[in-house]
């Protein structure tokens, strides 16, 4: 048996399950061991948002012990987006002199 983490970061909390897994278990049997869909029935799984330490991995990943799966949610706001948006408040900011 190996002891991995299941995190699952909601806009307003970060959920982490403990688990403890057979040797050989992947990553998409590890989110299935975590009881993370029973606690967020509405989570939706994107086999391309899945990590390892902030490394993407597929499914099929066969995880270590000490291994924590991260579970990523989409992005609410495209973050060049916010930096351009704050770059122009800046220079507008600037010219106004405040």
């Amino acid at each position: 048996m190996i002891r991995i983490e299941v995190v699952y970061d909601t806009a307003h909390q970060l959920e982490l399950f403990a688990v403890e897994a057979p040797a050989g278990t992947t990553v998409a049997e590890a989110i299935e061991l975590s009881g993370v869909r029973e606690k967020f029935e509405d989570i939706v799984v994107d086999e391309n948002a899945l990590g390892v330490f902030g490394r993407k991995i597929e499914p099929e990943y066969v995880l270590q012990p000490g291994d924590r799966v991260e579970i990523y949610r989409p992005l609410i706001a495209d973050p060049k987006e916010i930096r351009r948006k704050r770059a122009k408040e800046a220079i507008s900011n600037r010219q106004k002199g405040l």
